[in-house]
């Protein structure tokens, strides 16, 4: 029942997201509002249908209904309740039912929002259909979630083990979000090259839905990583694997975007490159889901089926023929308006930033294919890995922390010796101090010196800014706090990018601390016996056994003291899963602002006499999970809507 009622709302769906691209398309090049009405019907309507799809397959897992081969495969009679939830997105099928809905919820929003604006909105509205028909399409045919199974099992296969975590419920989401947001943005652009206004309306209506789709992005960047963190078992947070790049291009493709788009508000310049930027973000994203899901790719995020993958790489193409096609036919109207006056302005200091960053995706991207197109084109197989990625990178990112802090000081059109002493003399006094302090201290690195000193050079910049418009604002009267919370509220557009670069510039700060100074050790111990490692001692205490729903825990138990304070018991373990040939990590750690302890137990013997821990001392990881809190609260006050243009 629950297969054939999916199957008919999908398939219902899929021929209503149809006719209401062509519809849409069809009103706005013969002046018939009522096709556009009718369209805008096709878009409630395929929202409630997909809406009720996700929540039929929610019911499905939760009452068990092995029915549907989906629930089978991803779930079982001892599931707990949450992970029944989160299974719905767990694997292929479901992640693109997800994928589907926050398409058609973006759909529906842009409908609530823009549909009095008549220029652009029909075919904003056909491009956010077409998407969703596409996604549906799949759903019908290569991966359909309400597939039925017979006969029926008595019991379920159950969830990949590595997915039975709280980052399932908010790790996928604010991924999707992100991906699914862009195509906003890439709708309103194809919009204004169907129609040919090119100018700047564009740019300024997909400001708040960019900025919307480039944090929630971020957000499922930093809470995958953190993931990664607690439950992989190896001590780190980032490892270049190829669907952590497929994340990371479209961010990169879309912070280089939010930049340029302020030349062009404020300059007329840059036409053709932000638009070409908006379709290559919407563009990776497609790539990113191709790789995900295609099969071509091992990866511990990845999916297994491969099927879907002709499908993806067809409207791949699809969009990026129509696109790039467009833009040839506008080439005319994309001339700037201003040109570049001098190579130290602002406008020079953003343009610096947009080649670095696409610099960056595009080494993501050559790292990330090599290895496929080697094995395609010789039959060998490369394995392109973290050192070169980090080489290439680590300069690229220094150059932009360095900008971070330029571009927003430094004057448009040219910029005056005055110019750059006023607002830059103290700041680089300040980061140089902060580099020498750091190296008298004990840090030898040159390259976290380097990292450690760029970043105090843009946090001054910002602090600089912030200080100085306070400071007029209590000059004309204001007392302090008022003068901070008028500066917040009718410059959040401001202020909230600089909180943005301070998240940055904090998460940073982790990444340079806990790449330069963390330690780790391995040890096998018998009981009794300890392990040391920077101050601190790890002794073993034995093991013990548990029985859950789901499998099977092997607890080593250690008692940690540092010279400091109560000595504190920690417990990492193995989990024994009856469907996975090798035993999951329990990692334990204990966190602080300077350093996190972080213990995984490795082999034991069966009579708890001895087990092999590895311990890690990874220093200043969590200013990374801060600098996410900065970043949020940034992003939050750059898309509250200023009351005075209000």
């Amino acid at each position: 029942m629950i297969s054939d009622i999916g199957h008919g709302a999908l398939a219902v769906g899929t021929v209503l997201a149809v006719y209401g691209s062509i519809a849409s398309g069809v009103g706005a090049r013969t002046g018939r509002p009522a096709l556009i009405e009718s369209a805008q019907y096709a878009a409630l309507a395929v929202f409630t249908l997909v809406t009720g799809c996700l929540l039929l397959l929610s019911y499905a897992f939760l009452t068990f209904d092995f029915s549907v081969r989906y629930v089978a495969q991803q779930t079982n009679l001892s599931t707990p309740f949450y992970y029944r939830i989160t299974a719905v997105w767990g694997a292929l099928e479901g992640s693109i039912l997800l994928w589907t809905w926050m398409v058609t919820l973006y759909t529906l929003l842009v409908v609530l929002r823009h549909r009095a604006q008549r220029d652009l909105y029909p075919w904003v509205l056909s491009v956010m259909l077409g998407i969703a028909a596409f996604f549906l399409l799949v759903m019908t045919i290569p991966a359909p979630p309400f597939e039925r199974l017979t006969p029926v099992p008595l019991d379920g296969r159950g969830l990949n083990p590595l997915l039975e975590d709280t980052g399932m419920i908010t790790h996928p989401v604010a991924l999707y979000l992100g991906f699914t947001g862009f195509s906003v943005p890439f709708a309103f652009a194809l919009a204004a090259l169907i129609t040919g206004r090119v100018g700047d309306a564009w740019i300024t209506i997909t400001r708040r839905w960019t900025i919307i789709a480039w944090y929630f992005l971020s957000l499922g960047l930093l809470i995958g990583g953190w993931w990664s963190y607690h439950v992989l078992g190896w001590g780190g947070y980032w490892a270049w694997d190829p669907v952590e790049n497929a994340a990371c291009m479209p961010w990169l493709t879309g912070t280089a975007f939010l930049h340029s788009a302020m030349i062009q508000e404020r300059r007329r310049m840059l036409k053709l490159w932000n638009i070409s930027l908006v379709i290559l973000t919407f563009s990776l994203t497609i790539f990113g889901t191709f790789l995900t899901r295609s099969g071509i790719i091992a990866s511990v995020h990845a999916f297994t089926q491969g099927s879907i993958g002709v499908f993806f790489l067809a409207f791949l193409a699809i969009v990026l023929l129509t696109a790039f096609g467009l833009l040839a036919w506008r080439w005319d109207r994309l001339r700037a308006e201003g040109e570049l006056d001098s190579a130290l302005s602002r406008e020079s200091a953003f343009l610096l930033n947009n080649v670095f960053l696409v610099a960056a995706a595009f080494t993501v991207f050559f790292g990330t294919v090599f290895p496929l197109l080697s094995e395609a084109m010789r039959g060998v197989k490369v394995s392109v890995g973290a050192p070169f990625f980090n080489q290439v990178n680590v300069p690229l990112f220094l150059s932009l922390i360095f900008l971070m802090g330029v571009g927003p000081l430094i004057a448009w059109r040219r910029a005056s010796v005055e110019n750059l002493k006023r607002n830059f003399l103290g700041p680089v006094l300040v980061g140089v101090a902060a580099a020498a302090a750091l190296h008298v201290v004990g840090v030898r690195s040159a390259l976290a010196l380097l990292s450690l000193g760029l970043t105090v050079f843009t946090t001054a910049t910002i602090v600089l800014d912030f200080s100085r418009a306070a400071r007029a604002r209590m000059r004309a009267g204001s007392r302090f706090l008022p003068a901070i919370a008028t500066l917040l509220l009718h410059h959040n557009r401001r202020y909230g990018g600089f909180a943005i670069h301070l998240g940055i510039l904090i998460v940073a700060v982790g990444v340079t601390g806990s790449q330069a100074w963390s330690v780790q050790t391995e040890a096998t111990l018998r009981h009794g016996e300890a392990v040391h490692l920077a101050g601190y001692q790890v002794r073993f205490d034995g093991l013990s056994a548990e029985e859950d729903s789901t499998h099977a825990t092997v607890i080593g138990t250690f008692t940690v003291s540092n010279g400091h304070g109560t000595p504190t018991v920690m417990r990492p373990s193995k989990k024994f899963y009856p469907q996975e040939s090798s035993p999951i990590a329990g990692v334990d750690y204990r966190m602080g602002l300077r350093e996190d302890l972080y213990l995984v137990l490795g082999d034991f013997a069966r009579d708890g006499s001895q087990a092999t821990v590895k311990a890690h001392v990874n220093r200043l990881v969590s200013w990374i999970w801060i600098g996410g809190l900065v970043l949020t609260l940034g992003a939050i006050l750059a898309i509250v809507p200023d009351p005075q243009r209000a």
